[in-house]
């Protein structure tokens, strides 16, 4: 795959503030990447990097191949759809009028404005002021925004901040949508949850740094986090369960007809096949495995011992 984005040993200061320190990164067209960390971790900086908005203090920023702080960055933004966390709009504009400004000022025609419209579910508001729209359809229509023309690749910063749980769901079946369809797109958000699913490789930021990068199951791999095993049996039956997994599993939880263990995930499939022939005695079972939050606390917390 092609790099859009190729960012080599970038750090960022501002005074005595270290923002961006020292990171090593590249963006694959057609790929999503979760860019996560709580407020403060740099992941903003990183995307005004990217945007050529500011200029690195050391390292090398290369967005479609040039510097896009050069003096040949407005061009390369051409290429590049943005969605800042704090989208502001003209309320007195409507929502098709404001679509069709930003469109002008692309260079675009206002042929896909309402097809846009309609895509960010905005097309019976198109007729309404903006400053009527809630949260949710200001950020929908500035989605909108970020994808008039044929950008490459999309900046989205924080972009589900303040939406309800609905709005956001919706935000994100759009994101989805753009990722089945080949876009590129850097998505920053601190809500760990919400993004799982909905990237092919996520960046861990900590204090400035690039702590971890790659996917989920990567990751996973990364924090060496165990795999909670829990099975539903016939009353007394966990003792030769037990017998039978050894002591790589831990018991989390026992009773007359439940057990809970936790082993390591690459340990997984051998526990499982260990139980041949006691199948019989299992009603049912349950696998859970660690999600991004419980990943990411678990790398954070190895940085800080560091």
């Amino acid at each position: 795959m092609r790099d859009l984005v190729v960012l080599e040993a970038v750090t960022k200061r501002y005074g005595a503030l270290t923002a961006v320190e020292n990171v090593d990164l590249a963006l694959r067209a057609g790929e999503t990447v979760a860019l996560v960390g709580h407020n403060g971790a740099g992941k903003t900086t990183l995307v005004k990097l990217i945007l050529g908005l500011i200029s690195p203090s050391s390292g090398q920023v290369n967005l479609f191949g040039s510097d896009p702080a050069s003096r040949h960055g407005a061009g390369l933004r051409e290429g590049l759809g943005f969605l800042p966390e704090n989208v502001a709009f003209h309320g007195a504009m409507a929502g098709r009028e404001l679509l069709s400004f930003y469109a002008r000022l692309k260079r675009q025609g206002r042929t896909e404005v309402d097809s846009l419209l309609d895509r960010v579910g905005l097309a019976e508001a198109a007729g309404r002021r903006v400053s009527t729209y809630s949260k949710g359809m200001r950020q929908r229509l500035g989605l909108a925004q970020a994808l008039i023309g044929s950008s490459e690749m999309l900046l989205l910063d924080e972009p589900t901040s303040g939406l309800d749980p609905a709005s956001r769901a919706a935000f994100y079946r759009t994101v989805d949508e753009l990722r089945s369809e080949g876009a590129t797109t850097l998505i920053s958000t601190h809500s760990l949850a919400e993004i799982e699913g909905h990237a092919d490789r996520i960046a861990v930021m900590h204090r400035g740094r690039l702590i971890a990068l790659g996917s989920l199951d990567e990751l996973r791999r990364a924090a060496a986090l165990p795999v909670r095993l829990t099975f539903t049996v016939t009353p007394c039956s966990t003792g030769r369960m037990l017998e039978r997994f050894g002591s790589e599993a831990e018991v989390i939880g026992r009773s007359e007809s439940r057990l809970e263990v936790s082993c390591i995930a690459t340990e997984k499939t051998e526990l499982l096949r260990r139980l041949t022939g006691l199948w019989h005695l299992i009603v049912d079972f349950d696998v859970e495995v660690p999600g991004l939050p419980a990943v990411y606390g678990l790398l954070v917390e190895k940085e800080q011992r560091q």
